[in-house]
C-alpha cells in the first residue's frame, strides 16, 4: 500500500486561458508554467518518488516528463486522472457562463450528483472516476507515489482521502504548479502540505 501521494497540479497555461474553463481542453503550458514546474522540480526530486500516475492531457504530462527527467521513472497514463469535461462551457468566463446558463450554474452551485454540463461530464461521474482512481493509487505498493493532474482532481482526492462529502472541494484551493502531500494509513489520509512549491526547503 503507497504511503504518500504528491498530487501535482500542472502549471500555468497562458494569460489566453486565465479565468476561462478549459476542463477538457488540450492545451499545452506556457513558458511561465514550464519555469513554474523547473522551479519545483528539484524539490519533488528529493522526495524520492517511486512511480508516477499522470492525466492523459498533454499541460499534465509536459509537467510530468519534467519533474522525472533523468531520474529513471517514467509515468503511466491514467485517463481517470483528466479534469473535468465542461462541455459547451470550455473556453468560457464564468460571467458569460452565468449570464447564459443561471439555471445549470445554479444547479452546479448545489454540486447536484446528475447534473451534467451542456454537453460535457456528469459530476456524479467525475466523482465516480476519482473513487476509482484513488482506490488503485491506495493499492499502489510504491512508497511514494507522484500524481501529475489537475486543480478539480486534486480537490477531489483531498476530500476523498480526508472522509469529506464531495462537494467540500470548494473549500480546498490548488494553485497551479503546487503539491499537495498526503500520507495514508489504512487508506485513510492525513493532509501534511497544501500548495507546497518547494521554496521554503531550499
Amino acid at each position: 500500500m503507497a504511503r504518500k501521494l504528491l498530487l501535482l497540479r500542472h502549471g500555468d497555461v497562458g494569460d489566453e486561458y486565465h479565468d476561462r474553463y478549459i476542463g477538457s481542453t488540450n492545451v499545452s503550458m506556457s513558458e511561465r508554467g514550464y519555469q513554474q514546474v523547473r522551479a519545483i522540480s528539484a524539490w519533488l526530486r528529493r522526495q524520492s518518488i517511486d512511480c508516477c500516475y499522470c492525466s492523459p492531457l498533454e499541460r499534465c504530462r509536459e509537467t510530468a516528463s519534467i519533474v522525472l527527467e533523468r531520474s529513471g521513472v517514467d509515468y503511466k497514463v491514467e485517463p481517470d486522472l483528466r479534469e473535468i469535461d465542461f462541455g459547451r462551457w470550455e473556453g468560457m468566463a464564468f460571467a458569460d457562463i452565468a449570464q447564459e446558463f443561471p439555471d445549470e450554474v445554479k444547479r452546479w452551485s448545489d454540486f447536484d450528483m446528475n447534473f451534467a454540463f451542456p454537453d460535457g461530464e456528469r459530476i456524479g461521474d467525475c466523482v465516480g472516476r476519482v473513487v476509482g482512481i484513488a482506490d488503485r493509487l491506495t493499492e499502489d505498493p510504491a512508497d511514494t507515489v507522484l500524481v501529475c493532474t489537475h486543480g478539480g482532481i486534486i480537490r477531489l482526492l483531498i476530500c476523498y482521502f480526508l472522509g469529506l462529502e464531495p462537494w467540500q472541494y470548494i473549500l480546498f484551493r490548488v494553485e497551479r504548479a503546487s503539491v499537495t502531500t498526503i500520507e495514508l494509513f489504512d487508506g485513510a489520509g492525513l493532509l501534511c502540505g497544501l500548495n507546497e512549491t518547494g521554496k521554503a526547503g531550499e
